[in-house]
């Protein structure tokens, strides 16, 4: 049996949840996993929706069964065939954790992506990344050469037909054209807890304030520097014992996780751009396993 994930956002009224589910049932499906959220302040409803084809339709099939009950509540909707690996372009400059970290969960299945070409304006990862087989593409960037490096990159991402970019900490400012162009499919990881200390040297700024929890966020990027709707954000306890160097270390493990977690739930079709928030729905049962432990 075939399985699929059918993401929906309408306005908010009543019959919603009664007329997807006994579609889906017409059509032969069984829901096997479901979140849905109703926000009464913008009035927006959200649902997601995991089930299996148990007479075998494709996501085509199930998607022209569909339409009648979208057109119907003016939904915004997509389904999504489970099975298919999304493709990813990742952009690091010189710090490597995020990378290292997306490139181990790949090859173990916990993170099920498909990481078609990384970019760097570096050369530092080129070894690493061709040794798992990918695509690596130097493209430097200045304040003279940026429209035209842009463009070398949004190339490299039409042709791999990826379909997301996540930035592994890449310390370029993307222009306001690359982000409408990229609009809900680019993914920054920022050392910080925002909004609190933004800048070049987060942990430093931290460390003088003499916090006792740092940590990292990642969110979608918009025109508006690190302002982009938030996917995730996670902490860790600091003491004053600890130096800036102790900071860095520990932000550097926290980061990674945190943006992991946000591809995981991107590709999963769970979250929801709600305005400048967004709605993330939990993980499916198993939304978590791994093909092997190492």
């Amino acid at each position: 049996m075939s399985s699929h994930v059918l993401t929906v956002t309408c306005k908010s009224t009543r019959g919603i949840v009664a007329a997807i589910s006994g579609k889906l049932a017409d059509l032969g499906c069984n829901i096997t996993d479901s979140a849905q959220f109703d926000d009464p302040a913008t009035a927006q409803f959200f649902m997601r929706v995991s089930f299996v084809s148990e007479t075998g339709l494709t996501d085509v099939q199930i998607a022209e069964g569909f339409a009648a009950v979208a057109d119907a509540f003016d939904m915004q909707w997509a389904i999504h065939d489970e099975a298919k690996k999304m493709k990813v372009v990742v952009m690091v400059s010189r710090f490597g954790h995020c990378l290292n970290d997306l490139l181990y969960r790949v090859r173990i299945g916990a993170l099920p992506i498909e990481i078609v070409a990384v970019i760097s304006n570096h050369m530092e990862y080129q070894k690493v990344v061709v040794n798992h087989d990918i695509a690596f593409h130097h493209i430097k960037v200045t304040k003279e050469n940026k429209p035209e490096a842009e463009a070398k990159i949004l190339q490299v991402v039409e042709d791999a037909g990826a379909e997301l970019i996540v930035l592994a900490r890449y310390m370029q400012i993307l222009s306001d054209d690359m982000c409408r162009v990229m609009s809900g499919r680019i993914i920054n990881i920022h050392h910080s807890f925002l909004p609190s200390f933004k800048g070049a040297n987060p942990y430093k700024q931290a460390f003088e304030r003499g916090v006792k929890l740092i940590g990292a966020t990642a969110h979608y990027v918009t025109a508006d520097l690190d302002e982009g709707p938030i996917i995730e954000q996670d902490t860790v306890r600091v003491t004053h014992a600890q130096s800036s160097e102790d900071y860095v270390s520990l932000g550097r493990d926290v980061e990674a996780q945190v943006f992991a977690r946000a591809i995981h739930a991107h590709i999963h079709h769970r979250v929801f751009i709600n305005g400048n928030k967004t709605v993330v729905f939990p993980a499916s049962p198993g939304g978590y396993a791994s093909e092997r432990m190492g």
